[in-house]
């Protein structure tokens, strides 16, 4: 039985079709990476797995049993968290309100010590707001919010977005890390080649469908590629 099962989802804006009938599952442990160019239903399908949007038909399902559709309370309970595009940190609270913000109830590794741990730059900052970080530490605070969850499921909504390359590695290096803890990852970033790295399997996006899915180690990049502008469709 897979971890999670996304069976058939669609989702809309108004008459724009965002997800149409969108199928896929994620094994326990297992990382994949979700590829696709801007307007593929990304990100819509993250915050539709997360709760904050409800699909218009289809089932998100955790081990088994669906999710309440547009219920963020219960997909944070069934183990699902998100880091989001843009980070959405709190100004008005420090970093470590900010990740204190994120625990939940579900026991786990992710402490707060546990989280400094993994970005000591977070203990060092801990007093400041988010304003007074870098983009990159902004990005290792997202990340330490969203694990203070516990997640079975980790959401990495354009995990590299505005990122140094220096700082793309050490937020990937805290990746591999948490996918060494047992966490499950959904890693959503432009650079194709880095979360295909990280990646167990690869899913690649278009126009609300995935048009190809194969294992990290063997995708074949000009399919990818025909995939990516949805030749392949």
């Amino acid at each position: 039985m897979p971890l999670l099962e996304i069976d058939t989802v669609a989702a809309h804006y108004g008459e724009l079709v965002a997800l149409d009938g969108l199928s896929f599952s994620l094994a326990d442990h297992e990382t994949l990476a979700l590829v696709g160019a801007n307007g593929a239903g990304k990100t819509t399908l993250m915050r539709v797995l997360c709760g904050l949007m409800a699909p218009t038909r289809g089932a998100i399902r955790m081990d088994g049993a669906p999710l309440t559709p547009g219920d963020p309370m219960a997909a944070a309970n069934a183990g699902l968290a998100l880091v989001p595009e843009g980070r959405l940190l709190f100004d008005s609270l420090t970093i470590e309100e900010n990740l204190l913000i994120g625990q939940s109830a579900r026991a786990g590794i992710w402490s707060l010590d546990a989280i400094y741990d993994l970005f000591p730059v977070l203990r060092e900052k801990r007093r400041l707001s988010p304003a007074a970080l870098s983009g990159g530490q902004q990005q290792m605070a997202a990340i330490g919010r969203a694990l203070a969850a516990n997640p079975r499921v980790l959401l990495c909504d354009e995990i590299s977005l505005g990122l140094s390359p220096m700082v793309t590695s050490e937020v990937y290096a805290a990746l591999e890390r948490v996918r060494a803890e047992g966490t499950a990852l959904v890693v959503v970033d432009q650079d194709v080649t880095r979360a295909a790295r990280i990646a167990d399997r690869v899913a690649c996006m278009f126009q609300g469908r995935v048009t190809y899915e194969a294992e990290a180690s063997t995708a074949n990049a000009a399919t990818l590629k025909d995939a990516y502008f949805g030749l392949t469709a």
